[in-house]
């Protein structure tokens, strides 16, 4: 197992958990309750944190999450590429089937 990322708040890093397993990469979170001694130890070490199962997958992990956070939401309506689902401006992935923003 690999550590790929951490986060501050548990629902972001389920909402990675979210985009990896997405794509078939089974992963884990730890530290998961941590934040209930917050101030007992430096808080980046009580941040939740998420492992990939098998170390093959760690670049492919890294790639998904950094397009994730690096790639902004359209503002106008859209149709996915990948299901044909018409979407709305704020969301980056299509709601239907998780494909990120493409060319109709």
């Amino acid at each position: 197992m690999k550590k790929v990322t951490s986060a501050d708040t548990v629902v972001m890093i389920n909402h990675y958990k979210n985009i990896l397993e997405a794509e078939g990469i089974r992963c884990q979170i730890r530290n998961e309750h941590l934040n209930q001694i917050y101030g007992e130890m430096p808080f980046t070490e009580v941040w939740p944190e998420l492992w990939v199962v098998n170390d093959l997958d760690h670049d492919r992990a890294k790639q998904l999450l950094d397009e994730a956070t690096t790639v902004g939401s359209p503002q106008t309506p859209w149709r996915c590429s990948q299901c044909g689902e018409d979407n709305e401006g704020q969301f980056g992935a299509c709601w239907n089937c998780g494909a990120g923003v493409g060319p109709a």
